[in-house]
């Protein structure tokens, strides 16, 4: 009996010769693949994780709207009623300025220490410059703190490769379209918390008194809360898991590389696949992936356009 025990446990190890090459002790990356392979629903845990950050980075984006117009209003940099908006442009524009200049920078950061530093680092910097943009008492402070809320948080590139990283090929097109929602239900509710919030001691005199901070700074309230809350989401990021491969690729490849495009490669183009897989190619040559790109500009462009032009009719 016990023969035919270790016969059954010899024919049947627990992990198998292409597991053991392809998974590397102590690796986060190969780690949280082995769970993804044997879990077969839905990683609610990661989705929480990809909802609450993209919410997080959406909201310091749009709550600023309702009451921008105001804020340079008191700012007294506009000397005519109808400078206003042009000056109020800059300030919503030097957000994404900043995201312009870093977010390649902040991409190629989350592909070589992880994915969760440069997620806490990024949601760090919105507790951080959010409040401060909330005590803007200059026109530059205000452009200054927007830009390096910009520059300093790159998550959402990030987060988009770590929602298709925490589940399996069948559950991508809904990790996807988290990322969506949540930036979408943040453009909703950004906007309704900062014209709820701001200019508390004019609103709601019985509770805010004008000697208070909050009276002397009419527009940190909804800033304050929005930074709350994206310190509770920096607090509980603590747990979140890291999915980028820290070990030394093989010989026979990347293999990193592999677990992510597995299940995207063609069985027919698999033999020529490992003829080339050690040969460099330009990314800008990929005429698929650049076509992809250029339509995702256009698309993104027209989106954010829209939501930012919204201030020059508040």
């Amino acid at each position: 009996m016990a023969a035919a025990n270790g016969e059954e446990e010899g024919t049947s190890p627990l992990l198998s010769k292409e597991e053991e090459r392809r998974y590397h002790p102590g690796c986060p990356g190969c780690d949280h693949d082995r769970r993804k392979e044997l879990r077969t629903g839905l990683p609610y845990k990661e989705f929480s994780y990809v909802w609450m950050i993209c919410l997080t980075t959406a909201l310091p984006i749009s709550s600023l709207f309702p009451f921008l117009y105001f804020m340079i209003r008191d700012l007294h940099v506009a000397k005519r009623t109808e400078d206003i908006g042009f000056y109020a442009g800059f300030v919503g524009a030097s957000f994404m300025f900043g995201r312009c200049l870093t977010s390649t920078l902040w991409g190629i950061a989350a592909d070589r220490i992880g994915r969760k530093p440069v997620v806490m680092f990024g949601i760090l910097s919105v507790v951080i410059f959010n409040t401060l943009f909330g005590l803007s008492v200059t026109y530059w402070m205000a452009i200054a703190t927007r830009f390096l809320l910009g520059a300093l948080n790159g998550l959402l590139g990030p987060m988009k490769a770590y929602a298709i990283e925490v589940c399996r090929p069948e559950h991508e097109p809904l990790a996807l379209s988290l990322v969506s929602t949540a930036w979408g239900i943040g453009l909703i509710i950004g906007p309704a918390l900062g014209g709820y919030l701001a200019l508390p001691a004019e609103k709601y005199p019985n509770i805010f008194s004008p000697d208070s901070l909050f009276g002397r700074f009419p527009y940190f309230l909804p800033c304050l809360c929005t930074s709350v809350f994206a310190a509770i989401v920096l607090i509980s990021c603590i747990w979140m898991p890291e999915t980028l491969h820290k070990h030394k690729v093989s010989d026979d490849g990347n293999q990193s590389v592999e677990a992510l495009e597995a299940h995207l490669i063609d069985p027919k183009e698999e033999v020529g696949q490992s003829n080339i897989s050690n040969t460099k190619k330009s990314l800008f040559k990929n005429w698929p992936l650049m076509s992809s790109i250029i339509v995702y500009c256009i698309f993104s462009f027209h989106d954010m356009a829209y939501t930012e032009v919204l201030i020059f009719y508040l």
